[in-house]
């Protein structure tokens, strides 16, 4: 391998708090010379990034396209190639439902060292911050991550593989048309007392929490995104009054909890290996 070239690391940045960074993505964050960062990852987070480093919104959202998968891919190998260390800063973690295979395939294409650091993943992020253990001895033994937006009608066969199992289902990127999410979850066999949460940006001191069942989930508000989707027995654990009173760090007092983290690692630490 060509000693001249960077090295991209592909970094989860969790949820949305800062405090769930692990002290490896702070770091890199700290020594990144270039951050390519998606539209959810939090503003307190990205103040972590080095004052010196070049960051970039690489961010797709909401069916819109700033910038495409080849580009991004183009944006991180030029970058590496040219020496520099590049952090493709993913929100959640970058092996769930972030694209990392692509982008994976892309670095190896280019004989470009690469290194994934794994961060906590909406669902963990989520049902923590409601409340909602995610498995549970006497209701569910089985825990199923999946994404709301779908290439075609064909998933819903997948979904019914669940409906009458101990499972917990969690939905990713549910959307806001819930009256549709419900009928695929009634097409696919839950029950219609089955109850739901939907967590709207978690961790965060905007978080919100709605619960009803798969019958009463197309009257559902639309949350602020990222949303977040649980189905099964065990939401009926969620916490509403913890949702509502959760302690909010505040903007002001979020940041400098950021600044001093960030002050107590060396500055001039190497990344970890």
């Amino acid at each position: 391998m060509n000693v001249n070239k960077g090295k991209v690391y592909l970094v989860g940045a969790g949820p949305g708090d800062p405090e769930l960074l692990t002290v490896k993505a702070l770091r890199l964050l700290r020594t990144a010379d270039v951050v390519l960062h998606d539209d959810l990852v939090t503003p307190e987070i990205l103040q972590l990034t080095s004052p010196t480093a070049e960051v970039q919104n690489v961010g797709k959202r909401c069916g819109r396209k700033a910038i495409r998968q080849e580009e991004i891919n183009f944006l991180m190998v030029t970058h590496a190639a040219s020496g520099r260390q590049v952090v493709r800063l993913k929100s959640g973690d970058p092996l769930i439902f972030g694209r990392a295979g692509e982008e994976i395939e892309a670095l190896r294409q280019a004989d470009i060292e690469y290194e994934i650091v794994p961060g906590i993943t909406a669902a963990l992020g989520a049902a923590a911050a409601a409340a909602i253990p995610l498995t549970h001895r006497r209701m569910s033994s089985t825990l199923v991550l999946t994404a709301g937006h779908r290439a075609s009608d064909a998933d819903d066969s997948d979904w019914s593989r669940f409906a009458s199992a101990a499972s917990t289902l969690v939905v990713y990127m549910p959307g806001s048309n819930y009256a549709e999410i419900a009928g695929r979850l009634k097409a696919s066999g839950f029950a219609a007392e089955t109850p739901c949460a939907i967590i709207s940006q978690a961790t965060t001191d905007r978080h919100q929490l709605h619960v009803s069942t798969v019958a009463d989930l197309h009257l559902s508000p639309r949350l602020p995104s990222p949303t977040l989707l649980v189905v099964g027995e065990v939401a009926q654990f969620a916490d509403r009054d913890l949702a509502k009173s959760l302690p909010a760090l505040g903007r002001e007092s979020e940041t400098a909890f950021a600044l001093r983290l960030a002050e107590s690692l060396s500055p001039s630490a190497e990344p970890w290996a």
